[in-house]
């Protein structure tokens, strides 16, 4: 079945609302068909969009979609939209930017002329996906929450180091309450504090003028393995290739010291109080290093998934 060309618009309706029922407005009407076409386009493709105007209550909207988004094979990754040509008996569809044929996966097995999922409805220019949804068989299940691992250098007056204590509580204060938290502080040695023994204040220490490989620091902190005898390991996401932006499973043994911030803000607390600024030294003798923490602080997350965020608090060496 051959969708609709957004070309065949009528044009009373665009020049009646230029913006269309989500407020977004291109440069221009069409989309060019090939490379040729796109280099003589004389303005860029662009488009405005505004989104704080008010929907339109009378406009199409389904609700939120129980599964992820059908991409295009890459590098294309374009959405599956009404605008695609549909093989309902091969179970085929084109997508309309770079023509290439997509099969579609299992569980779209019951589409029909008379039974079109939501994404492909004309009438419906915007549907939203619940990502990481299990509504639908094969689809597997909640993303990964994000991660946040501060990185705090103590090699700095006490002032200074005040301030950044209340700026981290401030930050850990602000974010959801399944986000995962981690801290690593740093002056001669690298310090990366387990959060996930509350019983007492647990840390490992590295020595920061030693370069240690990925490898050293996943078995010394026991992240190589199947995780420490006894210690409850973070719920698995199943094995396998990332599908959608979902990663494998969760590398057991991390949940020691990346926690959710509602489970470890007491923790936390207690490892920044006993945080202190290092002054043994001066500033200039060359002691400051950050020698493990480039490494390890990637290893730490690498453990866990890409896309993490590495949130460093350094001061200045003069």
């Amino acid at each position: 079945m051959w969708a609709a060309d957004p070309s065949a618009a009528p044009a009373a309706a665009v020049v009646a609302d230029p913006d269309g029922p989500d407020a977004v407005r291109l440069t221009w009407n069409t989309w060019p068909r090939s490379k040729v076409e796109a280099s003589r386009c004389v303005v860029p493709l662009a488009a405005t969009i505004s989104p704080g105007r008010v929907p339109d209550p009378s406009a199409a909207s389904p609700p939120p979609l129980p599964y992820p988004p059908l991409r295009c094979k890459a590098p294309c990754s374009a959405l599956l939209n009404p605008f695609a040509r549909v093989d309902f008996a091969a179970k085929i569809w084109i997508c309309p930017f770079c023509f290439s044929r997509n099969h579609f996966p299992l569980h779209y097995s019951a589409i029909s002329e008379s039974n079109v999922p939501a994404e492909l409805f004309p009438q419906c220019s915007t549907v939203e996906y619940i990502v990481g949804g299990a509504g639908v068989p094969g689809v597997g299940s909640s993303p990964p929450p994000p991660v946040f691992l501060f990185v705090i250098d103590t090699c700095v007056i006490e002032e200074e180091l005040g301030y950044v204590k209340m700026a981290m509580r401030k930050a850990t204060a602000l974010l959801p309450e399944h986000a995962l938290v981690g801290l690593v502080t740093f002056g001669t040695q690298v310090h990366l504090h387990e959060l996930g023994f509350s019983d007492l204040s647990k840390i490992y220490v590295f020595r920061g003028t030693k370069e240690i490989s990925k490898d050293q620091i996943l078995d010394q902190l026991e992240l190589s393995g199947a995780g420490r005898p006894g210690f409850p390991m973070m719920p698995q996401q199943p094995s396998g290739p990332q599908v959608n932006g979902m990663h494998p499973s969760v590398t057991a043994g991390v949940n020691r010291f990346l926690l959710p911030v509602s489970e470890c803000e007491c923790t936390l607390s207690t490892f920044l109080v006993a945080c202190s600024c290092w002054t043994s030294y001066s500033l200039t003798n060359g002691q400051w290093r950050l020698g493990t923490v480039p490494s390890g602080a990637p290893v730490l997350l690498s453990a866990w998934l890409p896309g993490c965020l590495v949130l460093a608090c350094l001061g200045l060496v003069q």
